[in-house]
């Protein structure tokens, strides 16, 4: 078996995924007048598909892309954009999930849900104080002399002494 690349897609993955693809927007109101063959060729659903999985797996930026192997960076996040708005990874979501239920069985009477994606409500009770506030002037008791620090000569009559 030929080892692929994590984020290459294979054959038998790409047959599942293609019919799930939006075809490309025309603006049935815009005229194009670029003569039929014209202009850059566009990129394939399968060079993006891949683009975005690389992006995915390896958590660079799209900018970072490399430009030799998947084209313009921008073009693809246009894509991704698209293909965001138009509901395809939903779509792509839900066919796995179809696939691994008929394959594997979900459990959908018992769910769970992570709740720890807000504060705890009584962690301050529980914790006590941040340690990188220990020690803060404000917190300190007053000095020995029994006021608070300041100068000791009045700053408008400073030629006087005290």
């Amino acid at each position: 078996m030929v080892r692929i690349q994590s984020w290459e897609v294979s054959d038998s993955f790409w047959e599942k995924i293609e019919p799930l693809i939006p075809p490309p927007e025309r603006d049935p109101s815009k005229t194009y007048k670029r003569k039929s063959g014209g202009g850059r060729k566009p990129i394939p659903p399968r060079k993006i598909f891949e683009a975005i999985l690389y992006v995915l797996r390896t958590g660079c930026q799209w900018q970072a892309l490399p430009k030799e192997r998947f084209g313009s960076p921008s073009a693809i996040y246009t894509h991704f954009a698209r293909w965001q708005r138009t509901g395809f990874f939903l779509s792509l979501w839900r066919a796995g999930l179809a696939e691994y239920d008929e394959m594997e069985g979900i459990a959908w009477r018992w769910q769970s849900i992570d709740g720890a994606m807000t504060k705890a409500p009584l962690a301050q009770e529980n914790v006590g104080r941040n340690p990188t506030d220990r020690g803060k002037k404000r917190k300190q008791a007053p000095s020995t002399g029994g006021r608070a620090w300041g100068p000791a000569l009045d700053s408008r009559n400073r030629s006087k002494s005290t």
